[in-house]
C-alpha cells in the first residue's frame, strides 16, 4: 500500500449530547477532542445531537401520519357537523 493516502482508521468515541450515550467505534472522522474511557483508554471524541439511544423513531416516541388523521378528516370532524345545522 502507498504511504499517505489512506486517512487515519481508528478507534473514536461518540457521545449522544442529549442524553450522554457512548459508544466506540472505528473511524475517520476528524476531532479535536480526547476523552477518558473507563477502562482507562484515551480516544479520540465526536459529539452527536441524535443516535438511536435518543432518536423518536428508534425510541418508540414518534407519532404515525396514520394514527394522527390527515388534514381533511381533522377539517371534516371539527367543522363539518356545524354546516349540517
Amino acid at each position: 500500500m502507498k504511504e499517505g493516502i489512506h486517512p487515519n482508521y481508528r478507534e473514536v468515541c461518540f457521545q449522544d449530547m442529549s442524553n450522554g450515550f457512548k459508544f466506540v467505534t472505528r473511524s475517520c472522522a476528524n476531532t479535536k477532542e480526547m476523552i477518558d474511557m473507563e477502562d482507562g483508554r484515551k480516544l479520540p471524541l465526536f459529539k452527536l445531537d441524535t443516535t438511536s439511544e435518543s432518536h423518536p423513531f428508534y425510541t418508540g416516541t414518534q407519532k404515525s401520519v396514520d394514527n394522527m388523521g390527515g388534514r381533511v378528516e381533522k377539517f371534516r370532524n371539527r367543522f363539518g357537523k356545524t354546516a349540517a345545522k
